[in-house]
């Protein structure tokens, strides 16, 4: 089958042959059979096309176009059916470079794609298959590479760009201990990596994977714009048919049909939206099909899980509370010193709290772990204990505090206690007030932690609406028994058990950089960064590109009336008109492509 482009260049060739009969040779018949049988083919075409869309209760209004080449053709006005073919296919032309141009950051994500890895096999490199790497081989990227799967830094100093994947343009430096992702692009100097995860499993993978699923399904306001097609149609064909009554003239008639261009409904809206689309790639935010960006536009409701996208999912020491007469670094430093042969994920938390604050730990000469319980170290000649308050002490007027928290006793004397949270991201306050202001008037948490801690969160970031204690079912419950004035809805999580209800939701926003895969698969939008402050990007985006492809629509709708009107007085040859009409179609669809800035 023959591209728009073949087809215009075809059309286009016909034309000149037809110029040559009818102004060089002066065969105008000729030249009007050559266009009568092109036109009739394409009208025939379309006509074909437009019955199957009825079948299925598509109202489209491809009926205009064909009306107006008959009309043309019939009322002797040969070429200007010839203008609305070519304008018509060279529109086509043109939502193809449209749809090209918007999909061209997505495009450059799967074209870059790392390909080969130099792995170091007995003392030499040695170049694989990405889909060969496996965890622990240790990996060398020289300057300009691409890294080929997801891994740390063992040796060497580098810039690395990671903007294809994250959005930040500003290259980050890389060591020692660092992550490096796949498919950022290392700077000035190798690096040596270890393999974390496999290439099926890297960020760089599952981000391509991601894109070609999406498959661009039209937003419901691209479908709604459809339903404008009948009443666009009758109004078109009602100026048309009493200008033709008026003036007892059937060329009024097509020179009122070649001015009602049908693509502002459907070209103009598309193109708006895959521009959104390319536009939220560069700021690391995949968004899966065009539906998403009306209802993310749209949407009056934002539900937040709490551990790893509210927080970061870490528990860190939040506050020290010493026994009266014991100072506050002393109970840190003698703590962590117990602490520093366990592998508790609290005791390591409390370790680098110490280390952070510059306190000099000392090594434990005995230590005693007990299970679910504590350690009971000898540290400096003293015997301390670190853990639940059961196992510490059993001094009168001392109480558990309803936190997570670790108690500490020196020679069977209470010392105090270290609390710790997960503590909310720098960006979620900010974020949740910049959804408010996008007109998001519902806000909640809803967690599967303890109700009061969930408070503690939503107090920290501006959330009054909190639901704690919630298993994966109760999630999905909870979002499915919002009310219709509540919706669309946004649900945003990273877990596995935040994927049932990422799905239920109206748009599912996973946290994609330290997620799980099962919840970026079941979101409809995947965001790349460790960053929250991509959900209001995102809203943002959808906003501004669902408005622009609105304009884009009644824009042409407007000026295609005020056109029909004015053409229905027959101040306008029909040749003019059909002009007229290509120039209302290429700001229409350009209008949309403003979505992609």
């Amino acid at each position: 089958m023959l591209t728009h482009r073949q087809k215009l260049f075809l059309l286009a060739g016909l034309a000149l042959v037809a110029a040559g009969l009818d102004f060089g040779l002066h065969h105008a018949l000729a030249a009007q059979v050559i266009i009568t049988l092109a036109g009739g083919a394409i009208a025939l075409s379309m006509l074909w096309e437009m019955i199957k869309k009825l079948r299925t209760g598509d109202y489209g209004v491809d009926l205009l176009a064909v009306t107006a080449i008959v009309a043309t053709l019939a009322v002797g006005e040969y070429w200007a059916a010839m203008v609305i073919l070519l304008m018509l296919i060279g529109g086509d032309s043109l939502e193809d470079y449209a749809n090209a141009k918007a999909h061209s950051e997505l495009k450059s994500l799967l074209d870059n794609s790392p390909h080969t890895g130099h792995v170091r096999v007995a003392g030499k490199l040695v170049d694989r298959p990405v889909n060969q790497l496996t965890v622990g081989q240790e990996v060398v990227v020289y300057p300009g590479e691409l890294v080929p799967v997801d891994g740390v830094v063992t040796a060497g100093q580098s810039t690395v760009n990671e903007s294809a994947l994250t959005g930040e343009s500003r290259p980050l430096e890389k060591q020692a201990g660092d992550q490096l992702l796949s498919g950022s692009v290392n700077g000035d100097a190798p690096l040596t990596m270890t393999v974390e995860r496999t290439a099926t499993e890297s960020q760089y993978q599952q981000l391509v994977a991601l894109i070609q699923q999406a498959d661009q399904t039209p937003a419901s306001f691209v479908r709604l714009a459809d339903r404008y097609a009948l009443p666009f149609t009758l109004l078109a064909y009602l100026i048309a048919g009493v200008a033709w009554a008026i003036a007892r003239d059937p060329v009024r008639f097509a020179q009122v049909l070649v001015v009602a261009s049908p693509c502002p409904l459907i070209l103009a809206a598309p193109v708006a939206f895959v521009s959104g689309m390319s536009k939220a790639a560069k700021q690391g935010v995949v968004v899966k099909t065009g539906t998403v960006i009306e209802k993310l536009a749209t949407a009056k409701t934002a539900a937040f899980d709490k551990t790893g996208t509210l927080t970061h999912g870490e528990l860190t020491v939040s506050r020290v509370v010493p026994a009266r007469g014991i100072a506050a670094d002393n109970l840190l430093q003698v703590a962590a010193s117990a602490e520093t042969a366990s592998r508790h994920v609290l005791a390591q938390s409390i370790v680098s709290a110490a280390s952070q604050a510059g306190l000099a730990l000392s090594e434990p000469t005995a230590m005693n772990e007990v299970l679910a319980q504590g350690v009971a170290a000898t540290v400096n000649g003293h015997q301390v204990k670190v853990g639940k308050l059961a196992f510490v002490t059993s001094e009168a007027g001392v109480t558990a505090v309803p936190t997570t928290a670790v108690y500490v006793a020196v020679d069977d004397h209470y010392w105090g206690r270290i609390e710790l949270a997960d503590q909310p991201r720098a960006e979620a306050a900010a974020t949740v007030e910049q959804l408010r202001q996008r007109g998001i008037s519902h806000l909640l948490i809803v967690t599967g932690d303890q109700q009061l801690i969930g408070e503690q969160v939503g107090k920290q970031t501006g959330i009054s609406e909190v639901f704690g204690d919630l298993l994966p079912q109760d999630k999905v419950a909870k979002l499915n028994g919002l009310p219709a004035s509540w919706r669309p809805s946004i649900m945003v999580g990273d877990g596995v058990n935040d994927a049932p209800v990422l799905k239920v939701a109206d748009v599912g926003i996973a946290m994609g950089a330290n997620g799980s895969t099962a919840a970026s698969e079941a979101a409809d939008v995947v965001i790349l960064t460790d960053n929250l402050g991509k959900v209001s990007t995102a809203v943002a985006i959808a906003q501004r590109t669902t408005q622009i492809a609105k304009q884009a629509v009644w824009i042409g709708i407007a000026v295609c009336t005020i056109l029909m009107l004015i053409c229905a007085t027959g101040v306008v040859p029909t040749i003019i008109g059909a002009l007229l009409q290509e120039v209302v179609d290429t700001v229409c669809i350009l209008w949309g492509l403003r979505a992609i800035n």
